[in-house]
């Protein structure tokens, strides 16, 4: 997404944030760092510029990566690139599975619902989301909607603090549906 052929370069931090707008870097390094420091999960809607000069609108999603002892080392996560629609390959995706979940539509639309309200993004959006967390885990995305569904009673209203305890819940729940 940054431009970048996979495995060109090492993804750090700083190399992240060097592409990060302006106007949103600090934003960002601050979000990143209170993740680090304080162990929690964390999302963004910003801008970065490609290595081609390009200004993409994205939404990020990330969780913290945990080393052998419970410290945390890194963070883990996602974009999605809010500026443009799914990509060719997202809509074979889309293609290959929407039969399947046409038969359990009603808890993935709650779910997709859920996900709008909460990242403040398109129904498109919320399905990527989705199918990205199935693909991730190899989980069904009924069952993983159905889990996320399931387990809304026991977050808080919504607040900044809601938002983030959602990125952690959205980024586990696969490991909570009983197999």
């Amino acid at each position: 997404m940054h431009g970048y052929t996979p495995g060109s370069v090492v993804p750090t931090t700083e190399l992240l944030l060097s592409h990060k707008h302006p106007d949103d870097r600090d934003d960002v390094a601050q979000r990143i760092a209170r993740s680090l420091d304080l162990g929690e999960s964390f999302s963004s809607r910003h801008r970065f510029i490609d290595t081609a000069g390009e200004v993409h609108q994205v939404m990020v999603v990330a969780d913290r990566l945990l080393d052998d002892t419970g410290t945390v080392v890194g963070t883990a996560g996602f974009y999605i690139d809010l500026t443009d629609t799914l990509a060719e390959n997202q809509r074979d995706t889309l293609s290959t599975t929407l039969p399947g979940v046409i038969e359990h539509r009603a808890v993935i639309e709650q779910a997709k619902g859920v996900l709008m309200r909460m990242y403040r993004i398109n129904a498109d959006q919320a399905f990527k989301v989705l199918t990205w967390r199935s693909q991730e885990t190899n989980t069904k995305i009924r069952d993983l909607a159905a889990q996320l569904i399931a387990e809304l009673p026991t977050l808080p209203q919504a607040s900044p603090q809601t938002v983030n305890e959602f990125d952690h819940l959205l980024l586990t729940a696969h490991s909570r549906i009983p197999r």
